[in-house]
């Protein structure tokens, strides 16, 4: 090996690293084109060793990680996720490029996913990301070092040692630091490589971590005594077939126990009888987010985007730092100029020299930032720690790289529709009227149908129409182990969507359960799995006898009958359940509200509301859409509510909202809610009741009821006065739980309207007959004054206002 001279001596070279560090990244490049080496071993799985030429694939960007999931169970997987900034991505990177073999020597994936059945309640390791499978940052080769072995939580194999060793806050503690990230970008990041001598770091860390591996042992890591003794094995065979010229990229911890001398026996014997399980491996994409994670999929560090950055800067890093921060402070809108950029990087140097720093670190560029183009605020400060400091860079994986089928089908999909996955959080707006936008919902329904939270719905903000559908969609790593686990219901997403559903439709606990199934089969158009979703669902509705239930499960299924228009489903045999679950919920619903107590009446309530809401849209006579046919549902229903507010043994919230409900839909008129109120409201009710009235029947958004029927609002001042000081305590709790829900301008109309006494007009508001709150005639005055507002937002002139207006 041509690298013997210097710090360089006999046996192997081994470069212990900090996973993810991009200071130790750009030692091992130097040592690595110092040595020479014939052959670079790396820590990992060395079942990924058929996956390493991948890595000069064209299509392979970083951040990428090592997937390796247990075949007959995918959802037990590790991650080794590696960045650019990743010292064993640049020595694979390397490798390749000088045509050297490269290696993985850590503990096979086939033992530590093993390991992981064992111990699955220590899934949220390290960040040495090795020890604990299934917790991917327990084996990944990027968290090792000094600082990847950061505070932990207890080692589950000796119950005696509490705490893991920190290798790096012992250090710093020991050169006088209290910040152990500080420390290591002053000795590390902040300086060069060494000209004269690449290997000097090296030897340096390594006296470090054997000083440490003296004092503190495995340093509560006893797995590791077995991990070393695989990769003591695999350097040897590799010296017997390269000699010397052999270079291992370790994390440091582990450089002093590769280092010592042990027995070919002694390290066989550790890995004796050592549990199994079939192990797949491939390349997924990462995420700079996901890096900044200590637990579960992480890799434990903060600032990924800051050290990609130290890493890739040519030269002047703080300046170009700055630069960037400025880019994106004018992409958003604020002002930053080229002095401001200039004082920034001052500040931080000046910052730097006071606080004994080599350089300015992310500490003294964070505060000139700060101080100079966020004037002290945290606010905009907030936007470079999400944007530059943590960064959403989603790394991409080319199309050789293996997979499931299901995962290629996916792909594809992806192709076709042209939505692409991002790390960064968007919301993608559809119209179900286009066929591509049309395919987007499908896909995204039958991802959530197989536990694959790719998209997540959310409030349309155009439109509340059944052909518009937003989506807020981001990708995250582990989404990948999902698609595996998916992997054993097909083999396209179609099909094991239906297959999902129909196994789901068979294990559902409710009958709420299968229609909410129900509708999402429609949403996912699985044709397929309707026969099987639709006899569950009949069966189980043909057997419940819980009212409830039935009322529950009734809005999902008739909700599904809209979608029949849109994305033309056939949902004949839906509307026949689910006008058979109505007429059953009819004959139930009075005997069920009888005799409940204040929390099951509130729940009957909710129930009320909405078979109500269900009964609109299935029961729209006339229509030639899927409730045609069961107009007659309308009839019936408002019959039963006539029932439920008349009867004495119904709880006061649900007779309020029963008579409500019939005053909205004009089957009762005002005068005979007026005077069903004052029935209620008389002196012969019980306060408690008479409150629980008012609740259900201007509850949920009633306030405007009050505010233009003033007779129903004098009425409740009146019972309000009368109420004894002994129940007013009681009835209190009810009452500001109905009026605090109303709007804040209702609520101050309401006390406008109290304080000068309900039906006491003033000024130009006389009341017209017939219509209480209203003025006799229109206010001239108040008209005119929203004029200039109207001739701004239709762009017209005077003239041209007064002819729209004739």
């Amino acid at each position: 090996m041509a690298g013997t001279e210097g710090g360089r001596g006999a046996g192997p070279l081994l470069l212990g690293v900090r996973h993810h560090g991009p200071g130790s990244a750009r030692a091992v490049r130097a040592a690595l084109a110092a040595a020479r080496p014939r052959v670079v071993l790396i820590e990992g799985p060395p079942e990924a060793d058929a996956l390493i030429p991948l890595a000069a694939d064209e299509g392979m960007r970083p951040p990428v990680a090592l997937l390796a999931h247990a075949v007959d169970e995918p959802g037990r997987s590790a991650f080794w996720p590696l960045a650019e900034f990743s010292p064993e991505w640049v020595a694979i990177r390397w490798a390749l490029e000088h045509e050297v073999p490269a290696r993985f020597i850590d503990l096979p994936a086939t033992h530590t996913l093993a390991w992981g059945k064992d111990d699955e309640a220590d899934a949220e390791g390290e960040l040495t990301g090795e020890e604990q499978p299934p917790d991917p940052t327990a084996e990944t080769p990027t968290a090792e070092t000094p600082s990847s072995e950061s505070p932990s939580a207890p080692d589950p194999s000796d119950p005696d040692i509490d705490l893991r060793v920190d290798p790096l806050a012992v250090l710093a503690e020991a050169a006088g630091y209290d910040d152990p990230e500080r420390w290591w970008e002053d000795v590390v990041e902040h300086r060069g490589v060494g000209e004269r001598d690449a290997f000097a770091p090296f030897t340096a860390l390594e006296e470090a971590m054997g000083a440490l591996r003296e004092t503190y042992g495995v340093g509560g890591r006893d797995r590791d005594l077995v991990r070393e003794a695989y990769m003591r094995l695999q350097v040897r065979a590799a010296q017997r077939e390269f000699e010397d010229d052999v270079a291992v990229v370790c994390g440091a911890w582990h450089v002093p126990a590769l280092r010592q001398k042990a027995s070919v026996a002694a390290d066989r014997a550790l890995l004796k009888g050592l549990p199994k399980v079939k192990a797949d491996l491939t390349w997924v994409p990462w995420t700079h987010r996901r890096l900044s994670r200590a637990s579960g999929y992480g890799a434990g560090i903060d600032s990924p985007g800051w050290y990609g950055h130290l890493f890739s800067a040519p030269d002047r890093p703080v300046e170009r730092w700055m630069t960037k921060v400025a880019g994106l402070f004018r992409e958003e809108d604020r002002i930053v100029s080229p002095a401001h950029v200039i004082e920034a990087v001052r500040l931080a140097e000046t910052l730097a020299v006071m606080r004994g720093r080599p350089l300015p670190g992310l500490g003294e560029t964070t505060d000139a930032v700060r101080a100079v183009m966020c004037e002290g605020s945290d606010v905009p400060l907030s936007l470079v720690r999400d944007r530059l400091v943590v960064g959403d860079v989603l790394g991409e994986v080319p199309p050789g790289a293996p997979a499931v089928p299901l995962q290629r089908d996916l792909d594809r999909s992806q192709r076709k529709l042209r939505i692409k996955p991002e790390a960064l959080e968007r919301e993608l707006e559809l119209d179900l009227r286009k066929e591509i936008d049309a395919g987007r919902s499908t896909l995204l329904h039958r991802l959530r149908l197989l536990r694959i939270e790719w998209g997540e719905p959310a409030a349309s903000r155009g439109s509340t129409g059944t052909f518009r559908e937003t989506w807020r969609l981001r990708w995250e790593p582990e989404l990948a182990v999902r698609v595996a686990e998916a992997g054993v219901w097909g083999t396209t997403v179609p099909a094991a969507a239906t297959a999902k559903a129909e196994a789901d439709a068979v294990g559902a606990e409710s009958l709420a359960d299968v229609t909410a199934l129900a509708e999402h089969c429609l949403l996912a158009e699985l044709p397929d799995a309707l026969p099987v979703v639709m006899k569950v669902l009949a069966d189980r509705a043909a057997l419940d006898t819980d009212v409830g239930h039935l009322a529950q499960a009734l809005p999902a299924l008739v909700r599904s009958l809209r979608y029949g228009d849109v994305r033309g489903t056939d949902t004949g045999a839906l509307t026949e359940v689910a006008a058979g679950l109505a007429e059953r919920v009819f004959v139930g619903l009075p005997p069920a509200c009888a005799a409940l107590d204040g929390d099951a009446a509130e729940e009957m309530r909710r129930h009320v509301d909405a078979v109500h809401g269900a009964v609109g849209l299935l029961g729209d006579a006339g229509g030639s859409g899927p409730g045609s046919g069961h107009g007659d549902l309308r009839v019936r229903w408002r019959a039963v509510l006539r029932t439920l507010s008349a009867r004495d043994t119904v709880p006061g919230v649900i007779r309020g909202r029963a008579v409500r409900l019939l005053l909205d839909e004009g089957e009762l008129g005002a005068d005979e809610a007026a005077r069903l109120m004052g029935l209620v409201l008389s002196p012969g009710t019980p306060p408690a009741d008479a409150a629980a009235w008012i609740e259900g029947f201007v509850g949920g958004g009633g306030g405007l009821l009050l505010v233009h029927d003033e007779r129903l609002l004098g009425l409740v001042d009146e019972w309000l006065t009368r109420v004894p000081a002994e129940a007013f305590t009681d009835v209190l709790p009810l009452l500001r739980r109905t009026f605090s829900s109303y709007e804040p301008g209702v609520r101050r109309t309401l006390g406008e309207l109290v304080r000068r006494g309900p039906g006491k007009q003033t000024g130009t508001t006389t009341a017209v007959a017939g219509i209480p709150g209203f003025g006799a005639e229109p206010d001239a005055g108040r008209a005119d004054a929203v004029v200039p507002v109207l001739r701004l937002l239709l762009g017209l002139d005077d003239d041209e206002l007064v002819g729209v207006a004739g």
